[in-house]
């Protein structure tokens, strides 16, 4: 019901200037945040969600965090591991003056369980390190609400994805073989109710059954 709800709603984001500048920084300085087309969707699965608290695994810049908080009703915990995303992402959220609604924390997501183990989430959202996302799948899935949802992006990962193998690097080869696995793992999980949609760079999107 929720996906067929989102998958009927528009893609009516509306970027101010600050947006704009977020992405241009973004791309001058090749840092990956998601997509438009991506961004829209989990957006809307927030809205038809009613989802409140979330914890998103991959603040980059603070872009993704930044425009959940603009156009929904949530609160956010973002983790990044890499100093200078982190103070890049506060800078960006201080300047959004949104530090009432967005906590963000320079630690390895791996290593931070102690920081969160005692706070629940109606959405986990993970962009970080794609070899990583089963891991971070397992670690934090006990902060779930009943009910509540994961989303990782960059499932197609550039259409790297099902692509041909022999014409990557061995480290390109792992990485695509880790995110393939990994979306066999989600799809057979039966804890969740897991789809993988042709959104952006490829989004999951799992659903904890009661």
């Amino acid at each position: 019901m929720i996906i067929t709800k989102v998958m009927m709603m528009r893609n009516n984001l509306v970027f101010d200037s600050f947006d704009d500048a977020l992405k241009e920084y973004a791309k001058e300085n090749k840092v990956p945040i998601i997509l438009d087309e991506g961004l829209s969707f989990l957006i809307n699965i927030i809205k038809v969600s009613k989802t409140k608290k979330i914890l998103e695994i991959g603040s980059a810049i603070g872009y993704s965090a930044i425009e959940i908080v603009k156009n929904t009703d949530s609160y956010v915990d973002t983790i990044e591991r890499n100093l200078d995303m982190y103070n890049e992402a506060k800078k960006n959220i201080a300047l959004a003056n949104l530090n009432d609604k967005i906590n963000i924390y320079n630690v390895d997501a791996l290593e931070s369980f102690d920081l969160f183990k005692h706070k629940k989430y109606d959405l986990i959202f993970i962009d970080a390190a794609k070899a990583q996302y089963k891991k971070f799948f397992q670690e934090f899935e006990i902060l779930l609400n009943d009910n509540g949802i994961i989303i990782c992006d960059n499932m197609n990962f550039h259409n790297l994805v099902n692509g041909n193998l022999d014409d990557m690097s061995r480290s390109l080869r792992g990485l695509v073989r880790k995110l393939s696995e990994f979306e066999a793992w989600l799809l057979e999980n039966d804890k969740y109710l897991s789809s993988i949609y042709d959104i952006g760079d490829g989004m999951s999107i799992s659903i904890k059954k009661e």
